[in-house]
């Protein structure tokens, strides 16, 4: 059954689609970031993956693109997964956000943001979310220096009472 799903979704995004691939029982999409939203609304509309998974980075500092992101969905109607894949480079590393689609993307897109760096064009609130706002550079990524040592900031609790 996946097969037959899988098939009709390559065949709608045909356009917009460079690679496609089956790993592991899940389809594996690779596009241009500019066509991101238009292949994720034809997902979630047509094709029912109405829950969004993940999103995350894979950090290639040899490569140019330097960044893959990727998007893990899951049609709760068919019981098959998709990711979609789409390639950045370290200078332009921005995409759509899919919080319009998605509300849980907000809070994903913003740990892939802190983490890599990745911006997430249209995203309302791109704060840091496990890092503190002093923080410098992006930790997973691959020539972040384990060694480096980071501004130290004022407990703001203590402040607050003084």
């Amino acid at each position: 059954m996946s097969e037959a799903v899988f098939e009709q979704v390559r065949e709608h995004l045909a356009g917009a689609v460079q690679e496609a691939t089956v790993a592991h029982g899940t389809l594996a999409l690779l596009l241009e970031p500019a066509r991101l939203l238009e292949a994720v609304r034809a997902l979630k509309d047509s094709f029912g993956f109405d829950m969004f998974l993940d999103v995350t980075a894979v950090d290639w500092p040899e490569r140019e693109p330097r960044f893959d992101v990727a998007w893990h969905f899951y049609s709760t109607r068919e019981h098959v997964r998709v990711r979609i894949k789409a390639r950045v480079t370290e200078k332009d590393a921005i995409v759509d956000s899919l919080k319009s689609l998605y509300g849980s993307a907000g809070y994903m897109e913003r740990e892939c943001h802190d983490m890599y760096g990745i911006r997430f064009d249209a995203h309302p609130d791109l704060r840091r979310i496990y890092l503190y706002d002093e923080f410098e550079g992006h930790p997973l990524r691959k020539d972040y220096p384990k060694q480096k040592e980071q501004p130290l900031v004022p407990d703001r609790a203590i402040e607050a009472g003084k």
